[in-house]
């Protein structure tokens, strides 16, 4: 049997071999403690909850859905954006429900990229920006994000036959796995940039929700110029508590909207409309509701800060998301290090590296663990014992 080679140039999907790697412990009889993924430990809110115990049991609701979504849904998600951030959408010509962030970033690449053609991708980052640009067979051009940048990728750097060659440039503020945020003078100079060579921008929001210290993320769709150019992807999973579910949205430039949804009518059948109904009441959560889920992941974030720079490790609280990233002590591989933590502590994190080349020298946990764990998985890293390899 022969498989497309498509296949050949895709790694084993991170958070797959990390539970990989938890199973196997866990076979032993081991009580592991996993900050390897982000994938919220507080339920969804109970109304929530409730709206789909009511809607579920509409028949209408039993049948194939629009791909296109309710119409409830993408006026509630437009309200949304112009209470939060002062944007205004048309929610007939400029909003796409999808099947959760991460779908709608796969299929995006199936609406610009021809084999051959580059995708601008931040290194490290989000794994499904390459896969994406992998399966539609283009070719990735990495923007490193470095500490001494703040973690955004230096445009001046990029070649420009690289960029005459690009079609899409992905961002994604706050940040997967640094945690960095970003301002409106940045996603200005990426506008100029985009409109200069014809670029798509492709702005992963997931983690706009998830914010400390009074910090409000923006927007790409708030600065001058963007929805010409970009599309921005947000998800209700992380805002919400609501991974299980799989509910997010695309909005923007009305051209790019109907690209992804020729894609997405030929490839799935949308979000069941049950499950839209709980997207309807999600987004009507108060700021209120939103920060007293906050201030429990910040909480621990200070936690994990201490304790990690209580046992030598270099950590700048992030302002946002739902991880904490950590450079590792000279002499060691990510991988290296991330090992060293596992067979010491029977504590998981995730190597930097395997969300990109520059990733390397760092390791990533994740917030969303419960107190209890948190709290063993803090004593147990603070009696690791390091010493170069």
């Amino acid at each position: 049997m022969r498989f497309a080679e498509r296949l050949d140039r895709v790694p084993p999907y991170l958070f797959v071999e990390i539970s990989r790697k938890i199973a196997a412990k866990k076979a032993e009889g081991i009580n592991v403690i996993s900050f390897g993924i982000g994938d919220p430990d507080i339920p969804t809110p109970d109304r929530v909850v409730e709206e789909l115990r009511a809607t579920a049991l509409d028949v209408p609701n039993h049948r194939y859905p629009e791909t296109d979504g309710l119409p409830e849904f993408r006026i509630a998600v437009a309200d949304w954006y112009s209470e939060r951030f002062g944007v205004t959408l048309d929610a007939d010509k400029e909003i796409l429900p999808l099947i959760g962030a991460k779908e709608g970033i796969g299929h995006a690449s199936l609406c610009f990229i021809n084999p051959g053609d580059i995708a601008l991708v931040p290194d490290p980052g989000y794994p499904v920006y390459s896969v994406g640009t992998w399966f539609s067979g283009g070719e990735c051009h990495w923007m490193p994000l470095l500490e001494e940048n703040g973690w955004l990728p230096d445009l001046t750097t990029i070649p420009q036959d690289v960029a005459k060659k690009a079609k899409v440039i992905w961002l994604n503020y706050p940040n997967n796995p640094t945690g960095a945020v970003v301002d409106s003078n940045y996603l200005s100079e990426v506008i100029d940039f985009a409109r200069e060579y014809e670029i798509a921008v492709l702005h992963d929001a997931s983690y706009t929700e998830v914010a400390f210290d009074g910090y409000r993320p923006i927007s790409f769709l708030e600065v001058p110029g963007a929805i010409d150019v970009g599309l921005e992807f947000h998800s209700l999973s992380k805002s919400y508590n609501m991974t299980g579910w799989r509910v997010g949205t695309a909005a923007g430039n009305r051209e790019m909207i109907d690209a992804l949804m020729v894609v997405k009518s030929n490839l799935d059948s949308g979000i069941p409309n049950a499950v839209q109904y709980m997207g309807i009441e999600a987004l009507k959560s108060s700021e209120s509701e939103i920060a007293e889920r906050n201030s429990i992941y910040e909480s621990r974030r200070d936690r994990v800060v201490a304790s990690l720079n209580r046992i030598g490790l270099k950590v700048d609280p992030p302002r946002a998301s739902l991880y904490v990233w950590a450079r590792i002590p000279d002499g060691f591989t990510s991988a290296e290090f991330a090992e060293l933590i596992l067979e010491e502590t029977d504590v998981v994190v995730t190597a930097g590296n395997g969300y990109g080349p520059s990733g390397e020298g760092y390791i990533r946990l994740s917030l969303t663990i419960s107190e209890e764990d948190l709290d063993e998985g803090l004593r147990r890293l603070e009696n690791l014992r390091i010493s170069s390899s």
